[in-house]
């Protein structure tokens, strides 16, 4: 049997950041996600349906095509709710998955799982249609639930902040840490050897090589968030706990976008100078950024191979906007949009299957690069260069890369950040690079409160 969500509206009277943040934090539910998607905001939390699914659950494209997990649509078809919404994540590792790539061996795991940050699940996609849900619609609060009860006591909370038992705001950071951004892993060593790939006769032109750095104590998510969201222009936020992941992240870019009426679109970002704060200073480096011949020719190719990618799905593939330059907090990326129409016989969710992971967190051709990924770095990269995604009904899809994030896993938190690799690159210039993202996010890192005490404690999860 399939039943509806209840809804009902009320006016939005607190800013949408503070208001999922305290979502977030009040502990009324054991799973969340928040995502802001342009000018939309939205809190799911609780699971009325799950999915779950590892690489045995992937099949590997045909003939040079997608490929694709028959499972999604098969649990789609079988939920028990009409009018879904779908949030979830995809780790990175999904897509070596799907292009039927090696998969990281028993002593790499076991070594990811000894180090900071490890991945701590064999989970490639987890899934989940909320309990509740709290969106942004214009002045105004659209609240779900499944159940009538759950919807009162959500819209207790969100219509009176200060009443007792209502979320707490996430507290200002009383000072920032100081993160050291240089590299003490072997990042430059790792550029030079990629360098070698690049330049002998092997297919491979490009590959993003991600370094991890590990914050030194356990990080309040929320308030990181909210911090970091004011300080950056991403062009998408989350904040999860969700399926073992816990993440807070300003997304620069999206893999997939495929509206209502069949339409995709994903904007690959691919070229990087700082951004200073210095009008003229920043003036000068975006000349430089466009001007720069590495820059260019990897941002050339990563549209080339987007379009390709777009093109196993949709027809009517094309360029709308090319390098252009968009700022994304303490860096500037030449950008570029490619679109295509959804072909008929194929689904949003395959639009997904086949633009992930992105171009720009992978490499070209895609395979080679995960193979070198696999070798250069420590460990599966989990979450990071993965997805956040949210998923409609009504075949509306959104997928966030997930890159200027912060990690948590217990008390264990880390920022990770790459570069893009091709024949002209120099190692201490990527490097540099990843300083510039770091950046972004660990300027704004706010330190976990000590434990409540059993007084302290917040309200019972609603499950």
């Amino acid at each position: 049997m399939t039943a509806d969500y209840r809804e009902i509206h009320v006016p939005l009277t607190q800013e949408p950041l503070l208001l999922m943040a305290r979502l977030a934090r009040s502990g009324l539910h054991d799973q969340y996600a928040v995502y802001e998607n342009g000018p939309e905001w939205s809190y799911a939390g609780g699971a009325l349906a799950t999915l779950r699914l590892g690489r045995e659950d992937c099949r590997a494209g045909e003939s040079g095509g997608p490929g694709e997990l028959p499972a999604v649509e098969k649990w789609l078809a079988a939920l028990p709710v009409r009018g879904w919404r779908i949030y979830g994540w995809a780790a990175f590792e999904l897509g070596a998955a799907l292009a039927g790539a090696r998969p990281g061996g028993t002593e790499d795991t076991e070594k990811a799982e000894d180090r900071e940050g490890a991945a701590g699940s064999e989970a490639l996609l987890h899934l989940v249609v909320p309990a509740v849900e709290v969106r942004t619609e214009g002045d105004r609060l659209l609240l779900r639930a499944a159940d009538p009860g759950r919807l009162e006591r959500l819209a207790r909370l969100v219509g009176a902040p200060d009443e007792p038992g209502a979320p707490v705001p996430p507290p200002e950071p009383a000072e920032r840490l100081s993160l050291p951004l240089d590299d003490t892993g072997g990042y430059r060593d790792a550029v030079a050897t990629a360098l070698t790939e690049l330049r002998g006769p092997g297919p491979l032109e490009k590959v993003i090589l991600s370094r991890r750095v590990p914050v030194p104590v356990p990080l309040d998510l929320a308030a990181t968030y909210v911090a970091g969201r004011r300080a950056n222009t991403p062009a998408r936020s989350f904040l999860l706990d969700l399926g073992g992941v816990r993440a807070a992240g300003f997304s620069p870019e999206t893999v997939a976008e495929v509206t209502g009426d069949r339409r995709v679109v994903s904007r690959p970002l691919a070229g990087t100078r700082a951004r200073t704060g210095r009008p003229d200073e920043d003036a000068r480096l975006r000349a430089e950024l466009l001007g720069d011949p590495k820059e260019v020719h990897e941002h050339a190719i990563s549209v080339k191979l987007a379009l390709e990618d777009l093109a196993l799905v949709c027809d009517d593939t094309r360029t709308t906007e090319y390098m252009t330059v968009e700022e994304r907090g303490t860096v500037q990326h030449l950008a570029s949009t490619v679109v295509g129409r959804l072909r008929e016989d194929r689904t949003p969710w395959q639009a997904f299957t086949a633009l992930f992971p992105a171009v720009t967190s992978t490499g070209i051709p895609k395979t080679a690069a995960y193979d070198l990924i696999h070798e250069l770095e420590e460990g599966p990269r989990g979450l990071y260069a993965g997805a956040v995604l949210t998923l409609d009904a009504s075949g509306a899809l959104d997928a966030a890369l997930v890159l200027r994030s912060v990690f948590r896993q217990g008390d264990r938190c880390w920022l990770q950040a790459g570069a893009g690799i091709v024949q002209q690159s120099h190692p201490a210039r990527e490097h540099e690079e990843t300083c510039e993202k770091l950046r972004s996010i660990a300027h704004h890192l706010v330190p976990a409160p000590a434990p409540a005490r059993p007084s302290e404690a917040g309200p019972a999860s609603d499950g």
